[in-house]
């Protein structure tokens, strides 16, 4: 059973995103994950984290602003294998992660 202790470093705050319009990048001492979004509605996105069983264990909604960034503590997750779903503006992007020890301390890689 994955540990639910995902939770959101931060309270979405406007920003401006690469070309994308949903992208990742590592946190401040890589204990998590950063996503922004761009959405031409300024619709809510949602973002999903389950389990290798497909089990979601975590699930958020950002506030419905055109620019949109938040970050999510994963370093608290069971080593093993999650899927981040962001959806936002009609468009899902999934990412894979692993999760797993290194040196005594949790570390993740994020698929590209």
């Amino acid at each position: 059973m994955a540990s639910v202790s995902v939770f959101a470093a931060n309270p979405a705050k406007g920003t401006v995103p690469a070309d994308d319009k949903i992208s990742f990048s590592a946190l401040p001492s890589h204990q998590g994950v950063d996503i922004k979004v761009q959405s031409a509605s300024a619709a809510k996105a949602i973002v999903m984290i389950s389990d290798q069983d497909g089990n979601v264990i975590f699930k958020d909604a950002m506030p419905a602003y055109k620019e949109m960034e938040k970050g999510y503590i994963l370093n608290q997750l069971d080593n093993g294998d999650y899927k981040i779903e962001v959806i936002a503006d009609h468009q899902t992007v999934t990412k894979d992660v692993h999760v797993y020890d290194e040196d005594g301390a949790k570390e993740f890689i994020i698929s590209e």
